[in-house]
């Protein structure tokens, strides 16, 4: 079942548009860091909001290792 929200928040697409350009470009997700918001507080806070609404799976630990659903 695919719970992606029918609406994002424009930082949500943001961020979930850097990851599919890195995903594609090198393999791998960006970094919390590499997102470049104000605070890496603030990037894992959206990442956590986009996994919870099911925009995205983390598969390890880090945010690296996510991958996009849908």
């Amino acid at each position: 079942m695919n719970r992606r929200p029918q609406h994002l928040t424009a930082r949500e697409e943001e961020i979930l548009r850097a990851i599919r350009h890195s995903i594609r470009d090198r393999g791998e997700a960006l970094s919390v860091r590499e997102l470049g918001l104000r605070s890496p507080a603030s990037v894992a806070y959206h990442l956590a909001n986009l996994e919870d609404r099911g925009a995205l799976v983390r598969d390890g630990r880090s945010w690296q290792s996510c991958r996009l659903t849908g």
